[in-house]
């Protein structure tokens, strides 16, 4: 259904339809930033990735290839900016790191629920705190495969696509990054 509404847009708006390109930013403006969110702790810095995202997709339309998924694409625009953001900040890994800039927290639920209690929401945000906390310590490689995959629930195949790797480098990623939150969390779950 999503593929279909895809290629309709992606045609149209390759077509100079100025609608079909915003109704493709209503789309994915949201994915991106979380995406960026979770890539970069910094809601700014998220801000003007989706921005320049979205600007590059616009300049490059002719350049997309339709026979693989428009969402691959956008999300391999946005992740390399992202990879090249990190690359120049130099971050440093602290688990402290920009937890006072927790907007876009709660835009994540790990546990659905139905019948959440406030004591229920404490310990949930507080546990979503301590998993982004540990993957935002993850070194940029790691914690691009890792968000793809959990925070955004991309297929390893998607990952592949959206990175330009071979799968078997991403289930590598994943595995080695999920053992890097486990000595992460263990002393803190």
């Amino acid at each position: 259904m999503v593929d279909n509404i895809e290629n309709r847009l992606t045609k149209l708006a390759l077509k100079g339809d100025q609608r079909a390109f915003a109704e493709i930013v209503e789309l994915y403006k949201d994915k991106i930033y979380h995406l960026a969110y979770r890539m970069l702790n910094n809601r700014h810095e998220a801000e003007d990735i989706v921005q320049e995202t979205f600007l590059r997709v616009y300049r490059n339309l002719d350049r997309y290839d339709q026979n693989q998924k428009f969402s691959t694409w956008i999300y391999r625009i946005a992740t390399n900016l992202c990879i090249d953001r990190l690359r120049k900040k130099k971050p440093t890994y602290s688990l402290d790191a920009e937890m006072n800039d927790q907007e876009g927290m709660d835009g994540y639920s790990m546990i659905p629920s139905d019948n959440r209690t406030p004591e229920s929401e404490a310990l949930l945000s507080e546990t979503q705190q301590i998993i982004y906390q540990a993957i935002d310590s993850l070194p940029a490689k790691y914690k691009s495969v890792m968000i793809l995959r959990y925070l955004q629930d991309l297929s390893l195949q998607e990952i592949s696509d959206v990175l330009g790797m071979p799968v078997t480098t991403i289930k590598t990623r994943v595995h080695r990054g999920r053992e890097f939150l486990r000595k992460k969390l263990e002393p803190k779950m």
